[in-house]
């Protein structure tokens, strides 16, 4: 009779680092980059700081939930792309149902901590982000559109709107922008991680625009979204001063000239580093909401309108 195999005994901190996995903190840290800056332009200056750790512990308790719960429903997909192999519930180091359990805990607490430490509208806005990145993204568009990660990517852009609620307890157009910021800028950057995995993504099923359209045809989206993504920035200089708008503009034609140099590459059928793009606009992004958060805090007198 052949032995029965069993997964090996895994410690406690083993199983403590598996749980942390499930959220993805790599993640979780983009998110909080931007919280940040879209409250101190809310406050055009320093909000209480325990105001800022309250709503970062929030952010941070939803992003986690949403995250959990994406490794649940898409374990599947993990199981079978190398880039994600290594995920708790592709590993077998946690059983699924107390994944679920994990990530529904996370989300009822982070609305709870949300609610008595910031205000009503960003816990609602926090339980929506979840939501949404669930039931319309991981389960609805992931698997069904090419569009997926241009809609799907409003999750990612809702930490800015849970920022500025929190501070004003309501939402203004610049919040709105800083939104459409993050929103013209995820489609870009996701594309270039998954034309490196563009093999992994068909393999599991998953028609992002990579599998289902030519390199050429995915790198001219590439192009049209950063330049919007960059005009959109340049929306905030009536809330914003010289400084910001100095850093978006310099930061934001290096951002749209790379994203030519790689749809020129691509179109002459040579060699690509997709990757070097996507670790690019990281940084771009991160140049972006630096710049903000630097303008709001000098709080030098903003531009205005032009009329």
């Amino acid at each position: 009779m052949s032995a029965v195999l069993e997964a090996p005994a895994r410690t406690p901190r083993q199983v403590v680092g598996a749980y942390v996995a499930l959220t993805k903190p790599r993640v979780i840290e983009l998110l909080l980059i931007t919280t940040i800056p879209a409250m101190l332009l809310a406050q055009r200056g320093l909000p209480p700081l325990w105001l800022i750790a309250c709503t970062l512990t929030g952010g941070t308790l939803a992003a986690g939930s949403a995250n959990a719960l994406n490794c649940f429903v898409d374990a599947d997909i993990d199981s079978v792309m190398k880039r994600t192999t290594a995920r708790p519930l592709a590993q077998n180091a946690i059983p699924p149902r107390n994944a679920l359990i994990f990530g529904i805990a996370l989300g009822v607490v982070s609305f709870a901590f949300l609610w008595l430490t910031t205000n009503l509208l960003s816990a609602v806005f926090a339980v929506a982000t979840i939501l949404f990145y669930i039931f319309v993204y991981t389960l609805v568009l992931k698997r069904r559109t090419s569009q997926n990660i241009i809609w799907g990517g409003m999750a990612g852009c809702m930490p800015v709107i849970i920022g500025w609620s929190a501070v004003t307890g309501t939402v203004e157009w610049p919040a709105l922008v800083m939104f459409g910021v993050i929103f013209f800028w995820t489609p870009p950057h996701t594309w270039a991680l998954a034309m490196k995995f563009k093999e992994d993504y068909a393999r599991a099923g998953v028609p992002m625009l990579p599998v289902v359209a030519t390199a050429t045809q995915v790198t001219r989206q590439i192009v049209i979204y950063s330049w919007i993504t960059v005009v959109c920035t340049l929306l905030l200089a009536p809330v914003t001063s010289w400084i910001y708008v100095a850093v978006a503009a310099v930061s934001g034609v290096w951002f749209a000239v790379f994203a030519h140099k790689l749809h020129n590459v691509v179109r002459r059928g040579g060699s690509t580093n997709t990757m070097k793009f996507f670790h690019m606009s990281n940084l771009y992004l991160m140049l972006v909401f630096c710049g903000l958060a630097v303008d709001a805090v000098v709080g030098l007198p903003v531009l205005g309108l032009p009329f």
